[in-house]
């Protein structure tokens, strides 16, 4: 392995060579640095309910086998909250990404192991819903008309991408660090 940084752009190995300046000085710093802001300010923005209530996932954490859930539930919530914040001010970046990386990872295979099922609505449900009723509107009852199969196989799928999306997510920047713009690189740390 050399010494060269992975986010520096050759100008002899690069087709158009001319772009160099651009990618070094530019797209790479910044792109990282924005990267790093949306992935930590959406960990807050989702971490925000969690430390609001702190212990609102005691069942949900003791269900997955992390016990005591009243010192997982909270630990989570800090976590993923302060963790964003962290990761938004480049600071511990490391360490920090690498914590939520393992909270997400189990979120992705708790996606697997606890699907959402088959479909909403029993044959009865089905009938009902056939037989006309002021409950439903009517995308609900397109939605809904094969029992909801279509629509849950969707959410399901969405849940597996998105848990995937944010693991890998943290999982880079756990790998890359701060970047440029970051208190680390300012503290000139690397944790």
């Amino acid at each position: 392995m050399s010494n060269v940084s992975i986010f520096q752009s050759n100008e002899e190995r690069l087709f158009l060579p001319i772009m160099s300046t651009l990618y070094n000085q530019f797209a790479q710093p910044y792109g990282w640095l924005i990267f790093r802001i949306i992935f930590g300010g959406m960990l807050v923005i989702e971490g925000w309910p969690k430390i609001l209530d702190p212990f609102a996932q005691v069942g949900f954490v003791e269900h997955l086998g992390f016990y005591p859930g009243w010192l997982w539930s909270p630990l989570l919530a800090v976590m993923q909250f302060f963790g964003g914040m962290f990761i938004v001010a480049g600071l511990l970046t490391r360490p920090v990404a690498i914590a939520n990386a393992v909270m997400l990872a189990i979120t992705l295979w708790f996606h697997f192991a606890h699907p959402f099922g088959h479909a909403f609505l029993t044959p009865a449900g089905i009938e009902a819903l056939q037989a006309g009723s002021d409950f439903f509107t009517p995308e609900g009852i397109s939605r809904l008309s094969d029992g909801g199969v279509k629509f849950l196989h969707l959410v399901q799928l969405k849940a597996y991408l998105a848990s995937l999306f944010w693991t890998v997510g943290t999982l880079l920047i756990a790998a890359f660090g701060g970047g440029y713009f970051s208190i680390d690189r300012l503290m000139k740390k690397q944790f």
